[in-house]
């Protein structure tokens, strides 16, 4: 890869893969809305506010690859979820048409389906059932993807992300979690394989207990490495309790199903 932006570069998770992914590409090119002043080598910054629709066709120019993180990454005002993921979203997309940018790795979320039920083992065709302003901000980055690859041949892999943490924050993120290095792998593979199109692909390691199934896209080749199981009897999961009549036990989407409206 010659240039890869990456969005959302100065996130918990953006953070986190500059570090991985160094030396990958010729060149990343990171954005946020807020600066970054610790560039490493190879890598570059633009500010940008992503709803600043020049601003990000000037973002985009240039590049050959997005690694789509930037947003709103939890439950906000629909005020802030409609510039930063809806407003954003499309920016990036028409952007990367425009400017003829290459493949998009779009972070989708978990809380797209997050009002399935934990017993339900969930696949690709699997119906969106969104557990939050912020899960139907990712929904609709997941249609406009689907547009954009139908109408005009941008590929995108439209990741939902579980859990992309150190390790597991709680006994849900047994089952949701996805290591970093798992992460960067997928990443990778994204932007290496011959075909991608548009698949929807479940961002999780190997955990033993699985609510999500990415058979249908088996054919990039990735087999997580990492699994949940080494945390199990970590002392912060052992010592929760867990309501099995709680909204937030019962649905995949956790805390974010049994929440109310944000802005009330």
């Amino acid at each position: 890869m010659k240039r890869v932006l990456l969005t959302g570069a100065g996130g918990n998770l953006g953070r986190a893969l500059r570090k991985t992914l160094a030396g990958w590409a010729d060149e990343i090119r990171l954005s946020d809305i807020a600066p970054i002043d610790d560039l490493n080598e190879g890598e570059t910054f633009v500010q940008c506010d992503l709803g600043d629709y020049e601003a990000v066709m000037s973002l985009v120019e240039g590049c050959d690859g997005i690694i789509h993180l930037g947003g709103i990454s939890v439950e906000n005002t629909f005020d802030s979820i409609l510039n930063g993921n809806i407003k954003g979203a499309y920016n990036v997309y028409e952007a990367c048409r425009r400017h003829r940018a290459g493949r998009v790795l779009f972070a989708s979320s978990n809380h797209v389906i997050g009002y399935h039920e934990r017993e339900t083992c969930l696949d690709a065709d699997s119906a969106m059932r969104p557990d939050s302003l912020y899960g139907v901000s990712k929904g609709f980055g997941e249609l406009l993807a689907r547009y954009y690859w139908d109408k005009f041949g941008v590929e995108s892999a439209l990741v939902r992300i579980g859990s992309c943490f150190d390790k597991p924050a709680n006994r849900r993120m047994l089952s949701t979690w996805m290591s970093v290095d798992d992460f960067t792998d997928l990443i990778k593979r994204v932007f290496a394989a011959d075909r991608l199109g548009c698949p929807v692909v479940y961002g999780v390691s190997d955990n033993p207990t699985k609510w999500w199934d990415n058979t249908k896209v088996s054919y990039l080749g990735w087999n997580p490495k990492d699994s949940s199981a080494v945390f199990e009897n970590e002392p912060h999961i052992l010592e929760e309790v867990v309501d099995p009549n709680d909204p937030a036990v019962r649905y995949q989407g956790g805390g974010f199903a049994a929440a109310g409206h944000f802005e009330d």
